[in-house]
């Protein structure tokens, strides 16, 4: 099986590190036109640098809905777009009590509301060629409860399943599927660094020996599904959650 995507147009959010950054390198090296964008332009350009192809690079704050839509409007009609951007945004577990508006509504912002605009700008040239992919990279915090502790992220990760769930209900008609995939824990930003090292040595190879690979995920195993799901071998999958957690 064969999957190559030349001629294809890609955008990829939260591409300035790990699973982004994997994804961004994957696409390329399968011949699409990738855009890759993030709030790190410096990383970005890193990320284009190390490329095996040509990528073009945008800074991007996907909480800004007009922001989206104006890159939208500039690239052209986008064939698959991924969301990769979100994460807990510095923010540690605390109690109920203690969590303010303010760190709620941030990780909603960029997880949910991202995922939503870039649809939303996507989802027109999509529907006049009738074809597209979405691909939401969402979290197995979406599938149970969170490591991380944070109310808001497990339940914008969450939030984001039903959210594919229901954008492929109603654009499937048009051809485009709607999928999310669900990665178990890799430390690939600081912040899942931070987590990580917080474990422990005896925390962390007890959650090494809890997994059926016994090993840690790697952002090219996450990059591996989602231009699965990208390709043309799933054409009648949609709705859908892949989790990517090295076992059930």
């Amino acid at each position: 099986m064969e999957i190559s995507f030349p001629g294809k147009r890609v955008l990829v959010t939260g591409a300035a590190r790990g699973i982004g950054r994997a994804i961004v390198h994957a696409f390329a090296e399968e011949g699409a036109e990738v855009h890759a964008t993030d709030v790190d332009e410096g990383a970005l350009r890193k990320v284009a640098a190390e490329a095996p192809s040509p990528v073009w690079t945008h800074s991007l704050d996907v909480t800004d809905s007009s922001a989206v839509d104006t890159l939208v409007a500039r690239i052209g009609s986008v064939d698959i777009a991924v969301h990769v951007a979100g994460g807990v945004l510095g923010q540690t577990a605390r109690p109920l009590e203690e969590t303010s508006d303010t760190d709620w509504r941030a990780i909603q912002a960029v997880n949910v509301d991202g995922a939503f605009h870039l649809a939303r700008a996507v989802a027109p040239g999509m529907k006049t060629r009738g074809e597209g992919r979405i691909v939401i990279i969402s979290s197995g915090a979406g599938l149970r409860v969170s490591r991380t502790g944070i109310h808001s992220y497990g339940t914008a990760k969450t939030a984001q399943i039903g959210l594919a769930r229901q954008l492929a209900s109603e654009l499937g008609p048009h051809g485009i599927t709607v999928n999310t995939v669900a990665p178990g824990f890799m430390p690939t930003s600081p912040d899942y660094v931070r987590q990580w090292e917080g474990y422990g040595e005896a925390g962390q190879r007890a959650l090494i020996e809890g997994t059926a690979m016994r090993r840690l995920g790697r952002p090219a195993d996450i990059a591996g599904a989602v231009l699965f799901l990208a390709s043309g071998h799933a054409g009648w999958i949609t709705g859908q959650t892949l989790a990517v957690m090295g076992g059930p």
